[in-house]
């Protein structure tokens, strides 16, 4: 019988997102004992250099050596492909993968490629993220070689977005901060995004606590169906614990 692959987290980024992720993960894989389980290594190291002192404010080290040290570990200890549970640490993604020999699977190619499967005809659509992801473009190239549009909130709102992310990772966000958040998605959507994307793993967290009349797509959830895929075979996962709404 053939072995099944297992896959190598690179976390910490923050360390509740990757937990998150990992809990989608078990929840998307069909199992009826343990040992149908995905085997996961996972490197929850909440040391990495901050991405946002990096990226944002320029005073901070690289992460991207730290990362590609990290996968190295993982392929050490025999993995057989690496995720990396954060949309801004995808900035270093081509340094973690000359790192090693294995694949790194790239969160925001699996987000644009779902997205535009879902919609092969849109036009525009929304992201809420980190300031870091924005300021990087990664998703607006990506998106750009299709002929979409990526919509970030305005300055103001943006302010309000990243600082719920950072209430976040402090566990102490309150009803305003969510208020002010949703009043971002909406704002996206009257410019006319055509669906949302949660660009920020620590806004999957709370992915419930997003209010929008128009798609949300999860980063964080298109990226454990992607490691089930990968694992048992593609669509073989149950039924998503959060859906596309």
């Amino acid at each position: 019988m053939e072995k099944e692959k297992s896959v190598g987290v690179i976390g910490g980024m923050g360390p509740e997102a990757t937990v998150d992720l990992m809990r989608r993960v078990i929840a998307l894989t069909p199992a009826g004992d343990d040992a149908d389980h995905i085997h996961m290594l996972v490197d929850n190291n909440p040391k990495v250099p901050s991405r946002i002192k990096a990226l944002i404010e320029g005073t901070g080290e690289s992460p991207g050596p730290f990362m590609a040290e990290m996968a190295r570990g993982l392929e050490r200890a025999g993995v057989d492909f690496l995720v990396i549970p954060c949309n801004t640490a995808h900035m270093y993604h081509a340094e973690v993968a000359e790192a090693v020999q294995i694949p790194v699977v790239n969160i925001l190619d699996v987000t644009v490629r779902h997205v535009l499967e879902r919609h092969p005809n849109i036009k525009k659509v929304g992201l809420l993220a980190s300031t870091a992801v924005e300021m990087t473009r990664l998703y607006h190239e990506k998106f750009a070689q299709k002929g979409v549009r990526v919509l970030f909130p305005e300055a103001e709102q943006q302010h309000d977005v990243m600082t719920l992310i950072r209430e976040v990772k402090a566990k102490s966000y309150d009803y305003d901060s969510l208020a002010r958040y949703n009043a971002a998605a909406t704002a996206l959507k009257e410019r006319g995004a055509e669906c949302l994307i949660l660009a920020c793993t620590e806004l999957s967290v709370i992915a419930d606590k997003l209010v929008s009349d128009i798609p949300v797509y999860d980063a964080s959830q298109l990226l454990a169906e992607h490691i089930v895929d990968q694992v048992k075979g593609e669509h073989k996962h149950v039924k998503p614990v959060l859906t596309d709404r």
